[in-house]
């Protein structure tokens, strides 16, 4: 088995060299899939090894399946920039590497980050995922959103992903507001009803799940500001879907960020 790495950035330089010396060890083969980044992510990136694939963004799932009419080898492992594999991980992709049968597919646990600390609760973990996959065999769906791989042929290996997802509450509230334009966009395409109590309903849905059934309350200040800022992006979505309804253009290029 040889493995190719995909990565898909944009001005990741903050975080590309730790997430392409991660992967040295165990990928034969290292691809960015660069939207035009406009700092330092591609030299960097080039100046470690790796081949440099210039594309417009396309959306999540579709950005991700670039990757398959470059790679040199069948195996993909898809990562993020601002994730990393741990050494458990590591150890676990060698010793398959090295076996004779495969499934389609593996997947891992992720640890999510908010700065230095490592998220226990709120459904960050174990966020099982996954990233290594047979490209011969299956793909990530082709959504303009989070898309995932589809199989159902999939072994869970020890190790873990490092997500560095925040830098801080800034960061994460920041993110919130990006993401709530994104998913009230992709509920517009989808023709998704709402009327003026869905946005209250679905913040108080949210943060039910968050806090109390994923056992936020168990992980102190960081539990509660993630179970508050989950259930504002669910209000926020839902309350710009009803913004755009009310509009005469249902494009709204002012909700793409």
């Amino acid at each position: 088995m040889k493995i190719t790495a995909n990565i898909i950035t944009l001005n990741e330089q903050g975080h590309i060299r730790e997430c392409i010396n991660s992967l040295k060890d165990v990928c034969d083969e290292i691809i960015v899939v660069d939207s035009n980044s406009s700092d330092e992510t591609v030299a960097i990136a080039r100046s470690l090894g790796a081949k440099i694939v210039l594309q417009d963004y396309l959306g999540d799932g579709f950005q991700k399946n670039v990757v398959l009419k470059h790679a040199a080898f069948e195996w993909i492992l898809s990562i993020d920039a601002d994730e990393r594999l741990d050494d458990e991980m590591k150890e676990s992709i060698k010793k398959i590497k090295k076996a004779t049968s495969h499934p389609e597919a593996y997947s891992f646990k992720r640890k999510n980050y908010i700065g230095e600390r490592w998220i226990k609760y709120c459904g960050w973990y174990p966020d099982e995922c996954t990233r290594l996959y047979n490209k011969n065999a299956t793909k990530f769906k082709e959504l303009m959103g989070h898309s995932s791989v589809e199989s159902k042929d999939v072994k869970l290996l020890d190790g873990n992903i490092i997500h560095y997802s925040y830098k801080n509450y800034h960061d994460l509230l920041n993110k919130t507001n990006r993401f709530s334009s994104r998913g009230a966009k992709m509920l517009l395409e989808k023709n998704k009803k709402a009327n003026g109590f869905s946005p209250f309903l679905h913040f108080m849905s949210a943060f039910f799940r968050k806090y109390f059934l994923q056992r936020g309350f168990m992980q102190g200040l960081d539990g509660l500001t993630i179970s508050l800022t989950a259930s504002i992006n669910s209000y926020m979505k839902y309350a710009k879907l009803i913004e755009m309804r009310k509009s005469n253009n249902s494009s709204h290029s002012i909700w793409e960020q």
